[in-house]
């Protein structure tokens, strides 16, 4: 059975706007609230967190995300609230079911304003999204900020904005070849840095179609980077250490001296342990793991992952004197805290955000659904207070921003950029290229 954590990692791969302050626009006009919405009343705003957290497969699964969500929701009310109001959060689980997911979706929209911080693996349809409709009956959809979207249909979805897009352009989802956009800021650190030509042993999850094309993403760009591909290795996330056997003998024979596995981060150690059965010098291989910024990661591998590598789009943990990462550790209990908190908390700020925009043009009364996804629609430079990579919410383009991780000492140290509190965001980290990857 795959763990809480273990899932969690798998699904990293299928896949600044302002600093405002909870309440900025809460007075605007003078207007006293009123009910203006679905889940707008004159003293609430209600909004849903629908995540897949019990099930069998990996009981717990977002927790973190639901976590960090009431932790938000307990910072905003301490500040002041949003539009005058308190915001109180459901949380619907999905249960790793696409039935569940669907009837979350359905809840969602007769008691909600928006959907915050959505993680459901399996929301194969959007039309209970899309064909949501309004307190005036009109169908104008359900606002969705998700952290997680799996399904091609939720990657693509009309109405949804989430901080971490997808890496497809939707325009091209129906073409032979569709068009991908990958961050692979990295490979131009490592190549000026550590070794120019770089050959690579790939690893992905292959244990859902979603996540093969995820790790298959981030593959391809990063062959398109320069880095020439040795394997592509497709593999269980739930495989052995024994599996890793023959991966290991392929690397070593290919001579690969750079390995990226986009897969969980149980899989990355079982990738290192064999590698250093089978005698491979750790230091030949530049080591790096989409998934591994992870306390279990390091009890897990001990000596035998040092010097791994690992990208982030959101700080370090440590970068605690930026405020928003401050007030994230704060607010989420200390044994949730793990990347998809964290993008539910910036999920949050991201809502934040578009609600104090609409008050600020509007007033307190002017909140609808419709105002928000044109709020949304509107946001192009979003930062979450500067804890998250730049990127443009409105129109689905994920961020060029990156800080680089490596495991020194079994703990996670800054390497790249050095400062606390900065990224690496030069445009040219995000590079476009086309290949068939729904079609395998």
């Amino acid at each position: 059975m795959l763990t809480r954590r273990i899932m969690v990692a798998a699904v990293v791969t299928v896949l600044g706007l302002g600093a405002s302050m909870p309440g900025v626009g809460a007075g605007s006009g003078g207007d006293a609230p009123k009910a203006t919405e679905v889940g707008v009343s004159d003293s609430t705003i209600s909004i849903a967190i629908v995540a897949d957290v019990e099930n069998q497969i990996a009981p717990g699964l977002f927790s973190g995300a639901r976590a960090a969500i009431d932790g938000f929701a307990k910072y905003v009310n301490k500040n002041g609230g949003l539009a005058g109001r308190k915001l109180e959060v459901e949380f619907i689980d999905s249960h790793l079911s696409p039935t569940d997911a669907r009837n979350a979706m359905i809840k969602a929209c007769e008691d909600s304003f928006a959907v915050v911080g959505t993680a459901a693996l399996f929301l194969q349809s959007v039309d209970d999204l899309v064909e949501c409709t309004d307190k005036a009956g009109n169908p104008t959809g359900l606002p969705d900020i998700p952290i997680v979207t799996t399904e091609i249909a939720h990657q693509c979805s009309p109405v949804s904005y989430g901080p971490n897009p997808s890496q497809l352009d939707c325009a091209t989802k129906d073409d032979v070849l569709q068009t991908w956009r990958t961050n692979v800021g990295e490979i131009k650190y490592f190549r000026k840095n550590l070794e120019k030509d770089l050959n690579g042993t790939f690893l992905y999850g292959n244990d859902l179609k979603a996540a093969a094309i995820g790790g298959l993403a981030i593959i391809r760009g990063l062959v398109d980077a320069g880095v020439t591909s040795d394997n592509e290795i497709g593999i269980s996330s739930r495989a052995p250490q024994t599996e890793y056997t023959p991966v290991v003998q392929r690397l070593k024979e290919s001579g690969s001296n750079y390995s990226m596995n986009t897969g969980p981060f149980a899989s990355s150690v079982a990738l290192r342990k064999e590698a250093k059965l089978q005698g491979v010098d750790p230091e030949s291989v530049i080591w790096e793991c989409a998934a591994c910024y992870e306390e279990a990661f390091l009890e897990q591998g001990g000596s035998d992952v040092e010097g791994e590598y690992v990208r982030l789009n959101h700080l370090p943990f440590t970068d605690t004197d930026n405020a928003a990462m401050k007030n994230f550790l704060k607010f989420t209990p200390e044994d949730e805290v793990d990347s998809f908190a964290a993008y539910a908390w910036v999920a949050g700020l991201l809502f934040q955000d578009a609600v104090n925009d609409v008050v600020m043009k509007g007033g307190n009364n002017a909140l609808t659904r419709e105002a928000l996804l044109e709020a949304l629609r509107g946001i192009t430079k979003f930062d979450g207070d500067g804890m998250y990579g730049t990127t443009n919410v409105a129109d689905h383009v994920p961020s060029p921003c990156f800080v680089l991780m490596q495991v020194q000492d079994e703990d996670f140290e800054r390497v790249y950029p050095k400062k606390p509190g900065t990224f690496d965001c030069t445009k040219s980290n995000l590079i476009t290229y086309e290949s068939d990857i729904i079609g395998i």
